[in-house]
């Protein structure tokens, strides 16, 4: 009887096809661990960062957040109070306040919320610089740093929270502040969990934007 004769066309395309799935599996796996670790690794970034202020400076720039209706939310009234306090103690006479518009229809820029907060606090409002434009941390240093020139400002204490003061620092040595100084709080009001997976994400975008920001492609 004669023996059917099998063509090896169909049994080579199939062991490609599992060679491609394992390889893309293999793929798809290192991608993840690569995405664990680096995770992690921000992640400790951001635990381990600490206050760097050792003397008077300048101006204080104290960065903005939400505002919640016309007043400053729980959590920027955080960094407010840290920044007001530092002002009390005599690290700066001058305050930038800076943070753009929220949301349209709001009555006041994050900035002018910040004023109205550290006026009502007892500062005068003509050691007050405003900053009303930025929407990033990005733009906040960037426009303050340009609000220093004008002022003939040279140092600067950049204040903030916690798990967002490395990338303000990465940001301000990118600007090409001039030793910048960092003073952070901790928050008691704010979701940590929430807000430090969120920077891990934004971290890891501005990771990318400095690449492009020193190959002059941004």
């Amino acid at each position: 009887m004669r023996q059917p004769q099998y063509s090896g066309v169909r049994s080579t395309g199939s062991m490609k096809s599992r060679l491609f799935l394992k390889r893309s599996l293999y793929g798809v796996f290192a991608l993840i661990l690569l995405g664990m670790m680096w995770t992690g690794y921000v992640y400790l970034q951001i635990n381990k960062v600490e206050s760097t202020v050792t003397e008077k400076a300048d101006v204080g720039i104290i960065l903005g957040a939400s505002m919640w209706g016309d007043e400053p939310s729980p959590g920027l009234r955080e960094r407010l109070q840290h920044g007001l306090k530092l002002y009390e103690d005599g690290f700066y006479k001058s305050i930038i306040v800076s943070g753009g518009l929220d949301a349209p229809g709001l009555k006041y820029t994050e900035a002018e919320g910040m004023r109205n907060f550290l006026v009502a606090n007892g500062v005068p409002e003509q050691n007050i610089l405003l900053e009303n434009e930025a929407t990033s941390t990005y733009e906040n240093l960037l426009f303050s740093k340009r609000i220093m020139k004008e002022h003939g400002f040279n140092s600067a204490i950049i204040v903030t929270h916690d798990y967002h003061g490395r990338r303000s620092l990465e940001v301000a040595h990118t600007l090409g502040y001039d030793h910048p100084a960092l003073s952070i709080t901790t928050s008691s009001v704010l979701p940590m969990v929430k807000h430090k997976s969120r920077e891990v994400l934004a971290y890891t975008k501005w990771t990318a934007d400095k690449i492009f920001i020193k190959l002059g492609l941004k």
